[in-house]
């Protein structure tokens, strides 16, 4: 055997072995990405822009939103395997208004829920972004869940704003990714950055997060009628 062939082979070893570990959906996202159209990526950066700087003043109806969705997937998936797919409409929307409905009494659980998710895509970003192994991405997840949700739950502004914050950034970055896919110059660069370049996403995605925490925090301090 030459050691051209064993060279291939090691390449073909190793391409199987990244595709068994990668774990982060990043064909499914850039597929969302590049199917919006112009209106609709201006509209995420534009409703990510309310979020990111004025997420403490619509918090309540950004949660009811957050559950409500949840509620409709949760019922989707929960038909689909129960009842078939004729009820799946119905399932939906029940779980959409359940939740919706149950997270006006239950805010400051759903709050601080949110915020122990918002605590948990960041530390997975990280985790993505130093390339260690996709496989346990789950474990860095798991970190910042603890680690979002402890704080959420002992100081209410935290989770508002940090949720409201990443929010808005995963808005504002789909949003903007869309529009540079949308022109020929720079669309293929973004790709190949993004398929390449680990760091990227997570980093796209935190810097805003991080303007949005240090300015919502300075709003909130301004801001004596401010209900908690």
């Amino acid at each position: 055997m030459d050691y051209v062939t064993i060279l291939a082979q090691a390449v073909e070893t190793a391409s199987a072995q990244a595709a068994e570990e990668a774990v982060v959906p990043i064909e499914s996202f850039w597929a969302y990405i590049t199917s919006l159209n112009l209106v609709e990526a201006i509209t995420f950066m534009s409703f990510g822009v309310v979020c990111l700087f004025y997420g403490w003043r619509v918090f309540k109806i950004l949660v009811v939103i957050c559950f409500a969705l949840l509620g409709m997937f949760l019922g989707l998936a929960i038909t689909d395997k129960i009842v078939g797919l004729n009820s799946q409409l119905w399932g939906g929307l029940i779980g959409m208004g359940l939740l919706a409905i149950l997270s006006v009494p239950l805010m400051r659980w759903a709050v601080s829920a949110l915020g122990a998710v918002a605590g948990g895509i960041l530390s997975s970003g990280i985790w993505y972004a130093c390339g260690l192994t996709e496989r346990y991405i789950w474990a860095g997840a798991l970190i910042g869940m603890v680690a979002g949700g402890m704080i959420s739950f002992i100081i209410f502004k935290v989770a508002v704003i940090l949720f409201s914050s990443l929010g808005g950034s995963g808005l504002i970055v789909v949003g903007a990714l869309a529009l540079l896919y949308l022109y020929p110059q720079t669309s293929e660069r973004v790709e190949e950055i993004i398929f390449t370049k680990k760091w990227f996403l997570p980093t796209v995605l935190m810097a805003p997060t991080l303007i949005g925490i240090v300015l919502q925090n300075k709003f909130v301090k301004d801001s004596k009628d401010w209900d908690m």
